[in-house]
């Protein structure tokens, strides 16, 4: 294996996917907890939340419909009140507090990372040979003699051995080391289309009232046919937070003593009926002068 394949087998062992898959996963997580921070501080600072009961009627295991109390949670806009004077005159301007909040919507733009890998290998082998060979060789030699003279005999040995030992050893060094930077982009992002058309919505609704509410009629003077025919009297009220009631916060008055009760129609359509006469209609709390409404014959 050449030096090359080596190092390419190492770099194999770098978790890259861990190196890049890592810092994505936590630029998701973040971008998940900034969304979650905008919710909150559009509930905590820009709505009020109010919790009502209702009668529903419900299927019971019986088949059976059964009447239960649930809860419903409504969430209402934030008012702020300013006063100031206009044409001469002291208004009220009621506007939503989101509208001049700035909200905070933090995005990831852009996410770099780049990294740098230095492999540097260690690789070592070592080889021993030996080999030893042994020979003995023992030889007797006998010598014939005459006379007095006795035979004789020579015993030779002969040793041979040989021993041969060898040894290599090959090193080299490698080592890895892998450096990442990562360099995340973010800012404050556009709204989405949603909040943008809800923004809208809700700049749309600053409204200008009297700080002493405002009063009016469809008409101060009727005139009838006959003493027993009624004319219809409309009346709203509109308080200074910028909103129309017409039910117990106005009050038509006969003669100023007796009350004339208010008509229904349908949720939306109310009206008094009146008969000839004087008449005098109040607004709630406002501080105006009555208005004078008068019915007569023809």
């Amino acid at each position: 294996m050449g030096v090359t394949e080596k190092t390419l087998t190492a770099l194999n062992g770098i978790p890259f996917g861990n190196m890049i898959g890592a810092p994505l996963s936590a630029c998701i997580q973040a971008q998940q907890e900034a969304a979650v921070t905008t919710v909150d501080f559009i509930r905590s600072v820009g709505l009020n939340t109010k919790t009502t009961k209702s009668i529903e009627k419900v299927k019971g295991e019986d088949g059976k419909e059964k009447e239960v109390e649930v809860e419903i949670e409504e969430n209402e806009a934030i008012y702020v009140y300013f006063n100031f004077v206009q044409n001469g005159r002291k208004v009220n301007i009621s506007v939503p507090l989101l509208t001049i909040l700035p909200i905070p919507y933090i995005a990831i733009n852009t996410v770099d990372i780049s990294f740098k890998a230095t492999v540097n290998g260690t690789e070592s082998s070592s080889s021993t040979f030996s080999s030893s060979f042994e020979k003995n060789k023992e030889t007797t030699t006998k010598k014939a003699g005459l006379g007095w003279f006795k035979a004789k005999s020579t015993n030779m040995k002969t040793t041979i051995s040989t021993k041969r030992d060898s040894s290599s050893t090959r090193e080299s060094n490698y080592s890895i080391e892998a450096t990442i930077d990562v360099a995340v982009h973010a800012s404050q992002d556009s709204m989405p289309a949603g909040m943008s058309k809800v923004l809208e919505l809700l700049g749309s609704a600053m409204d200008i009232c009297d700080p002493n509410g405002e009063l009016t009629v469809n008409e101060t003077e009727f005139v009838v046919e006959k003493k027993e025919d009624k004319a219809e009297l409309i009346v709203s009220y509109k308080t200074p937070q910028g909103l129309y009631v017409t039910d117990s916060s106005v009050k038509v008055l006969k003669s100023g003593t007796t009350e004339v009760e208010l008509k229904t129609k349908t949720d939306t359509e109310k009206y008094y009926e009146l008969t000839e006469g004087n008449y005098t209609v109040k607004g709630g709390d406002s501080k105006e002068i009555p208005i004078v409404v008068k019915v007569a014959k023809q």
